[in-house]
C-alpha cells in the first residue's frame, strides 16, 4: 500500500546534543521515543518522506510547497552550525500533488518562497531519521490559515498523488503541542495549555483523527499550540485507512508539550473517512449556534446576508427588538469568523448613528465587505459565518497601564488625531503590554511616541 504509515514528532532544537549541551537530558523520554519512531519508519522502508512543518512560510489561503531540486539546512541559528543536513526533493511527487490540489479546489504551489533553507521543523525529524539510516527524497509542505477540513483535504491529495505515482511513502507531521504549560516556561502559562495537550494526546493514543478536526479554535489559540494543522494534513493522508496507533511519549517539562506517536497502516477502512463525519458535525454545530443567537447577533447576520444577497442595506428592522438596542446610542464592533478564523471585524469607538441597532447594521455590512484584510464575503460563505457583537461602554481616561486588564477592559491608544483600539478578551492577547502595543500599531503610533490611554468595557454578544 503506497501510504505505509505516519508519525507525529516535535521539533525543539534542544533535542540535539550540539544545541542542548547537556540540557537535553531534561527531555530524554522524548529523545528515546524519537529514536523509536525513526526505527519504526525504517521497518516500513519508504521511498519518500512527506513532511508538514509549521515553520515553512505560511499564508492565509495558500499552502506553500518549497521549490527546487534540493535543500539544505543547519542549526546555526541555535548555536550549532556543525549540525547540517542536505536532502533532495521528490520533484515528480511535488508536481503531482500540486495538480491534485488544483483539481480539488485547493490553492497550493511553489510561489512565495522566502527562505530556501530547511526550517527546524523539518530539520529535526530528518536528523533523527538519518540516524536510523533513512535518507530518502522528501516532499515538504507548509501550513495555512485555511480551515481544518482544507488541511485534511490537502492530506488526502498527498495520498492520491503518492498512489498515482506508486511511491511507498511515510508522512511526518512535525509540530509541538501547547507552548503555555508552565509559569516558568518560555511562553508562560494558560489554563488551556494542559487541557489542549490532554485532548490531543488522547486522540493520538487511540487514532481519533476526527478530534484533530473538531477541537475548539478558542482553546487552541489560547493554548498557543503549534502542530495541530500538521496533524490535520496527516489525518487526510490516512483517509479511509485503518491504523495501529501508538503514543510513544509525552512531556511538558520545559513548558512546551512534546508528543511522539506512530500510526502503522493496517489496510482499508471506510469508517475512517473523517471529512464526511466532520462536515455533519460542523453543520449541526452551526445550526445549534444559529438557533441560540440573541437579537444583537441575529441582526448582524441579517444585515450582512441582506446586503450580500441583494446589494441593498437592511431598512426594515425585525419586530420586537429590545429597548437596549433601539433606545441607546453607542459604539459597536461586529466580528465575523469562519472555520474558527477571523473573516472580518469593523466597529466604531463611539456612536455614529441614532441607536445601537443602526450601529450594528452598518458595521456588520462593513465587517463583511470593507475590512481591508479580507476579500468581500460571497453568498456561498454566508451559512458558514459566525458573528460576535461588542457594544462599547463610554471610554474613560486612565493614567497608567496598571489600570488595564486584558480580559476585562479594551484599550484606546491616542497620539494627536491618531487612535488605535483593541477589544478585551481576545485570543492570543495575554498581557497589557501586548494589548497596548497592538492598539498602538493599529493607530500608526510609533513605539517611542507619547500617547494617552483610555479603557472601556464591552457587552459581548455571541
Amino acid at each position: 500500500m503506497p501510504m505505509l504509515g505516519t508519525i507525529i514528532v516535535p521539533h525543539p532544537p534542544l533535542l540535539l546534543p550540539s544545541v542542548g549541551r547537556g540540557q537535553e537530558v531534561r527531555v530524554q523520554a522524548t529523545i528515546d521515543a524519537y529514536h523509536a519512531a525513526a526505527r519504526r519508519v525504517a521497518t516500513w522502508d519508504p521511498e519518500v518522506l512527506v513532511i508538514a512543518s509549521p515553520h515553512i512560510v505560511m499564508y492565509a489561503d495558500h499552502f506553500h510547497i518549497p521549490p527546487g531540486p534540493s535543500a539544505s539546512g543547519s542549526m546555526a541559528a541555535f548555536g550549532a552550525p556543525q549540525a547540517q543536513i542536505k536532502v533532495k526533493y521528490d520533484t515528480e511527487l511535488r508536481q503531482a500533488l500540486i495538480h491534485q490540489a488544483e483539481a480539488s479546489g485547493l490553492d497550493a504551489g511553489t510561489l512565495g518562497e522566502r527562505d530556501p533553507n530547511l526550517d527546524h521543523g523539518t530539520f529535526l525529524p530528518l536528523w533523527f531519521l538519518q540516524r536510523a539510516q533513512i535518507d530518502r527524497p522528501i516532499l515538504r509542505i507548509g501550513l495555512s490559515g485555511c480551515s481544518p477540513l482544507q488541511h485534511y483535504r490537502l492530506g488526502r491529495c498527498v495520498a492520491q498523488a503518492v498512489e498515482k505515482l506508486g511511491r511507498r511513502a511515510v508522512f511526518i507531521a512535525s509540530g509541538d503541542l501547547s507552548h503555555k504549560l508552565r509559569h516558568d516556561g518560555p511562553y508562560g502559562y494558560a489554563p488551556e495549555g494542559p487541557v489542549f495537550d490532554e485532548q490531543v494526546t488522547a486522540a493520538m493514543g487511540v487514532g481519533d483523527f476526527l478530534r484533530f478536526l473538531t477541537m475548539d479554535p478558542r482553546l487552541c489559540d489560547r493554548a498557543a499550540e503549534c502542530g495541530l494543522r500538521s496533524f490535520q494534513i496527516m489525518a487526510g493522508a490516512l483517509d479511509g485507512l485503518g491504523v495501529e496507533p501508538e503514543l510513544l511519549s509525552y512531556e511538558g517539562v520545559t513548558g512546551v508539550g512534546y508528543g511522539v506517536a506512530t500510526f502503522t497502516v493496517t489496510g482499508p477502512d471506510d469508517d475512517r473517512r473523517f471529512a464526511q463525519q466532520f462536515g455533519a458535525i460542523e453543520r449541526a454545530r452551526l445550526a445549534e449556534r444559529r438557533a441560540a443567537e440573541d437579537p444583537w447577533v441575529r441582526l448582524a447576520r441579517m444585515s450582512l446576508e441582506t446586503y450580500v444577497r441583494t446589494g441593498r442595506r437592511l431598512h426594515i428592522l425585525p419586530q420586537g427588538l429590545p429597548r437596549e438596542m433601539t433606545g441607546k446610542a453607542a459604539g459597536a464592533f461586529v466580528s465575523i469568523h469562519i472555520h474558527g478564523q477571523l473573516r472580518g471585524c469593523i466597529g466604531t469607538t463611539g456612536p455614529t448613528t441614532a441607536s445601537v441597532v443602526w450601529e450594528i447594521v452598518q458595521n456588520a455590512v462593513a465587517a463583511g465587505t470593507r475590512d481591508p484584510r479580507f476579500p468581500s464575503v460571497v453568498p456561498d460563505e454566508l451559512n458558514l459565518l459566525e458573528y460576535d457583537v461588542d457594544v462599547l461602554d463610554e471610554p474613560e481616561s486612565i493614567s497608567s497601564p496598571a489600570q488595564l486588564d486584558v480580559r476585562q477592559y479594551g484599550v484606546i491608544v491616542s497620539s494627536g488625531s491618531r487612535r488605535g483600539l483593541l477589544l478585551p478578551d481576545l485570543d492570543g492577547v495575554d498581557t497589557v503590554e501586548q494589548q497596548i502595543d497592538i492598539a498602538r500599531q493599529k493607530g500608526g503610533i510609533g513605539a517611542h511616541e507619547r500617547y494617552t490611554l483610555e479603557r472601556f468595557k464591552v457587552m459581548r454578544h455571541t
